[in-house]
């Protein structure tokens, strides 16, 4: 690249800063970006361009593939019912210390030390996430469905956004662990995905942005040439109905779409594979992910 196309790529993403400052963005981090280190390098300069230019930032990361690794290096098998983890008190104490304490105190480190300055905190910290316990519907051998206990796995009732307005205020990025507590002050865990749509909504971000293991959302899911860069709530309930968003994807552009009813403007499915996957989504006019709108005529710009 010579020097005039690096001012014609400055040019290009201009307008998309003026309009993104000051703007809150909330990222779900998760996927290959966690645990490959050079995209999660790319990921933390990403963020770190995104607050130098006047956004404000706010992470919440998974970290079910580093819980497998503890639970087994413990000798504690993992079960699983409809995706979500079976987690009994034994397992919740390993899914709080590596989620709240080796995965988040691992990103805070690694954004700080390129010159950030975030805060690594949980739902618990200053009552953000409260929470009911979650159940599961099966279906018994005679045919029934009953609700199934699966322990201590949450269902957000609340969001006390006091403590992340004050941080984004004061110029830290919140780094955030999907861990909530009940009525009683017992700690549960929370699908992550959920916890930063629930969080988009309740802070009223301008931007959702989940970072995937996939390019977006595909007219043929075997095709990645069918990339679908834009849709609208509309047409998500459409292609659910039709099929043509199913499996894996249909909980990621529910919460997509959860995050856009509660008022959030705009959600992106980002491939996290990709280096400086965010910049090139929000900055760039092409971009390389799938937006969801509210309807049409919803874009920012």
């Amino acid at each position: 690249m010579n020097d005039t196309q690096r001012i014609d790529t400055l040019i290009e993403a201009l307008p998309y800063i003026n309009v993104f400052q000051n703007n809150i963005i909330v990222l779900k981090y998760g996927g290959n970006a966690m645990v490959n280190a050079r995209l999660k390098e790319s990921v933390m300069q990403d963020v770190l361009l995104m607050k130098s230019v006047g956004i404000k930032p706010i992470i919440v990361h998974g970290g079910g593939p580093f819980i497998n690794d503890m639970l087994a290096s413990l000798g504690i098998e993992s079960e699983f019912k409809k995706g979500l983890r079976v987690t009994d008190d034994a397992v919740m104490d390993v899914a709080e210390m590596v989620l709240s304490g080796q995965v988040n105190k691992d990103i805070v480190k690694h954004y700080n030390k390129i010159g950030g300055n975030a805060v690594g905190i949980s739902g618990k910290d200053g009552n953000m996430i409260k929470v009911k316990k979650k159940f599961i519907e099966e279906e018994n051998d005679k045919g029934e469905i009953e609700l199934v206990d699966i322990g201590l796995v949450g269902e957000i009732e609340t969001i006390d956004t006091a403590l992340l307005t004050l941080l984004i205020n004061n110029d830290f990025v919140p780094v955030i662990s999907p861990v909530g507590v009940d009525m009683n002050g017992d700690t549960h865990n929370i699908n992550a995905d959920y916890v930063a749509g629930e969080i988009a909504g309740a802070i009223h971000a301008d931007k959702f942005i989940l970072l995937t293991d996939t390019k977006g959302v595909y007219e043929d899911k075997d095709d990645e040439s069918t990339l679908l860069s834009e849709l609208t709530l509309e047409q998500v309930e459409q292609h659910i109905e039709s099929g043509v968003i199913s499996d894996g994807m249909i909980p990621k552009v529910e919460c997509c779409a959860h995050a856009l009813k509660k008022g959030v403007k705009q959600a992106h499915i980002v491939d996290g594979r990709i280096k400086h996957s965010l910049l090139l989504e929000l900055f760039f006019d092409a971009g390389i992910g799938t937006m969801i709108m509210p309807h049409e005529g919803g874009r920012v710009l």
